[in-house]
């Protein structure tokens, strides 16, 4: 490989490695999300993705600027915009993550679907989301198939925790 080309493959990889955290914790956050409002409002899709998105937005928004002011810290120096940039850029995979569940919950809203088929294509499609998390990590990580298979099924574990916590709670 020609060195432009493994300089633009480690970068690629820097900046995916950069926003993989961030769809990860994203998608885990909607999924809590999507569980509470569906305990909360069993039967308004629509509360629950006003409630995916704001959530999103406001941890995005808190991620920017903790990211931001740590990086000032640490550098002992004023932000950039350039970097503050940077930062909200690499941080918007949190709200980004919240995209396919919040689909599947706007065509319950729409009465497309029903309100609990909306719920539970959002939990799925969450799922779906972590368990390709967990491959892309394993790619990029040169796995095998044990560990390819270890690391998307800690992946979707833990949504399939926080999935078990609701069938726990809307059964009491």
């Amino acid at each position: 490989m020609p060195a432009t080309q493994g300089h633009a493959a480690r970068i690629g990889r820097a900046a995916m490695g950069e926003r993989l955290g961030g769809f990860i914790y994203g998608t885990i956050l909607v999924l809590s999300v999507v569980i509470a409002g569906a305990k909360a409002y069993p039967h308004k899709t629509g509360h629950i993705a006003a409630l995916v998105i704001g959530t999103s937005v406001v941890f995005w928004l808190a991620h920017v600027y903790a990211h931001s002011v740590g990086q000032a810290v640490a550098q002992d120096q004023h932000l950039s915009a350039a970097a503050f940039g940077h930062i909200a850029h690499r941080e918007a995979s949190i709200v980004e993550a919240a995209l396919p569940p919040l689909l599947a919950l706007l065509l319950g809203a729409f009465g497309l679907i029903s309100d609990n088929a909306a719920i539970w294509a959002a939990l799925v499609l969450g799922l779906l989301v972590l368990g390709a998390q967990g491959f892309a990590v394993a790619r990029v990580e040169r796995m095998g198939l044990v560990g390819t298979l270890l690391v998307v099924a800690g992946n979707v574990a833990i949504g399939l925790i926080l999935i078990a916590v609701k069938i726990a709670v809307s059964h009491h």
